[in-house]
């Protein structure tokens, strides 16, 4: 797996030479081969619950779809294989329709809290669900009421971390309440080492 030789065109390149970075990501290409997702890719994967879908329409258009869902809902099948159950929504299947004649997709994870952003480059298999069950149960979530119409197998062929740069921070309300949880123990924590204290005090007087 090589992010660059799949991301750099030779246009690309070209821009590269002209603005001055062709040199340093020249060298650094050759760095950036991997065998397959490390654990760091997994556990940053595990935490999403969300990612843009990238595919190209018959037309040459590209098409851009958020799927969202509970954290953990694309799951990391090996070092080479994501996986994911793919809901019924509105049901336009732009998406499903694409992939018919161009399997080629890019997903974009982007975790606005951690300032964290994982670009992913995949070859995409859609499955039955009649036909998959075992794979259904791995990828099925619990308590989760929307109707599963389809598997969606993604072969990945690159994967590159993003700088931070220009990632602005946000929270989730989730993340929002476990901070002022948090908080609230704490202070109940202190009322209650402070009221103990006085309690000593009114014995000592």
């Amino acid at each position: 797996m090589n992010y660059p030789e799949i991301a750099f065109s030779d246009a690309s390149k070209s821009f590269q030479e002209r603005y001055g970075s062709r040199a340093s990501y020249a060298r650094m290409e050759p760095y950036k081969t991997t065998d397959g997702l490390t654990e760091s890719e997994t556990d940053f994967i595990s935490h999403q619950d969300n990612f843009y879908l990238a595919t190209i329409g018959e037309n040459g258009f590209p098409y851009i779809q958020f799927r969202g869902g509970p954290k953990g809902f694309l799951k990391v099948l090996d070092d080479q294989t994501l996986g994911f159950i793919d809901f019924g929504g509105n049901k336009q299947y732009i998406s499903i329709g694409n992939l018919v004649t161009n399997n080629k997709v890019s997903l974009f994870l982007l975790d606005q809290a951690a300032k964290a952003r994982l670009k992913i480059f995949a070859e995409a298999e859609v499955l039955e669900l009649k036909d998959y069950p075992e794979l259904f149960d791995r990828l099925n979530l619990e308590n989760y009421s929307f109707k599963p119409e389809r598997i969606i197998r993604l072969n990945v062929k690159a994967y590159d971390w993003n700088c931070p740069q220009h990632i602005t921070e946000r929270y989730t309300l989730e993340e929002i309440r476990d901070e002022f949880m948090a908080q609230h123990e704490y202070i109940n924590k202190l009322r209650e080492e402070n009221a103990i204290l006085k309690q000593r005090l009114k014995i000592l007087d």
